[in-house]
């Protein structure tokens, strides 16, 4: 299939253009949020093209992964009636569990959730609904563990706050430094925790989870979010993982994995075990990796998508060839 997408998640992303189709995705001279095209990463079934270019394009598909896209997609489209996916990548933030979701009781779109969570806790109505669960490229068994410091990924972590559960952190450094990796790093210098809190800034995949492999465990602090594709990575490296068992999470991570609670005092308790036994930390860490490869392999991910993708593509089909009922209540 050809398939139009925006470039929005990149661990998704990374994840869903190494399946077996075409991906058209919209390139800016900007390559800003409406044209980062592949951003600089070596996808070959990515082909970039310019949003102007659309029009012309031969789309079997759309998967859109932000609302706005809907009328974006429609407007580069000129109308064309194309079978369309939405990835529902976040938990809702407001009214749960009554949260409407923005399609509820769309006829001509199906709603993907990333986490059975998400699929719970919005309600889309009479839409179509399903769940294809996160699959990451596995960067392979890399943990050593030699640092007695955690690190942590977390995207933008003072203005997201207790969304992230970056409050929690400090906790967690008082048993050992926390390195955390990811966007907007830098201002956990002010909150005043020194070399304890450290902001190592947005680094690129390859070389982050060499780093993190050296860390001790992995912490995963977020109170509410979508499951994060970096525990999945973490995992996927052998890393033991202490996790706040909130939305998804419980159906990921074995408690043989590292640690999994509500209660942040057993979550330390148990990270200074894996800080002073090295030895139970890679055997945890064995664990969280089968654990990861079991349900979050890229093959399954990729095996789902295609099936995922024929059926609504053929129910489109099915819905064009129908016949419509005329005024008078008969069809043609």
């Amino acid at each position: 299939m050809r398939i139009l997408v925006w470039h929005v998640h990149g661990g998704w992303m990374d994840a869903f253009v190494r399946g077996q189709h075409e991906y058209l995705v919209p390139t800016t001279d900007e390559r800003d949020g409406w044209g980062l095209g592949a951003g600089g990463r070596d996808w070959p079934n990515v082909v970039e093209l310019a949003p102007e270019d659309v029009a012309d394009a031969e789309v079997d598909l759309v998967v859109l992964q932000r609302t706005d896209e809907a009328e974006v997609a429609a407007t580069l489209l000129r109308g064309r009636r194309i079978p369309t996916v939405f990835v529902e990548h976040n938990a809702p933030r407001v009214d749960v569990p009554d949260s409407l979701h923005p399609f509820r009781d769309h006829a001509d779109m199906t709603i993907a959730h990333v986490t059975h969570w998400n699929a719970l806790m919005w309600d889309c109505g009479s839409a179509r609904t399903t769940v294809v669960e996160h699959g990451v490229v596995d960067p392979g068994p890399l943990y050593s563990g030699r640092l007695e410091r955690f690190g942590a990924v977390i995207n933008e972590p003072v203005r997201r706050n207790r969304v992230v559960g970056t409050d929690l952190l400090p906790r967690f450094a008082e048993v050992a430094p926390v390195d955390v990796f990811g966007m907007g790093t830098e201002r956990l210098a002010d909150l005043g925790h020194g070399d304890r809190l450290v902001g190592l800034g947005d680094v690129k995949p390859t070389p982050m989870h060499a780093a993190l492999a050296e860390r001790r465990a992995y912490l995963h602090p977020n109170r509410w979010t979508s499951l994060g594709l970096s525990l999945i990575e973490a995992m996927h490296l052998a890393m033991p993982v202490l996790v706040l068992a909130t939305t998804d999470a419980p159906r990921t991570v074995p408690a043989g994995a590292g640690a999994i609670a509500t209660d942040v005092a057993e979550l330390t308790r148990a990270s200074r075990v894996l800080l002073d036994d090295p030895d139970e930390a890679r055997r945890r860490g064995a664990v969280a990796r089968e654990a990861a490869l079991a349900r979050h392999s890229l093959a399954r991910f990729l095996a789902d998508w295609d099936d995922l993708l024929d059926d609504v593509v053929t129910r489109h089909a099915r819905a064009r060839r129908a016949p419509r009922p005329t005024l008078e209540g008969s069809t043609r």
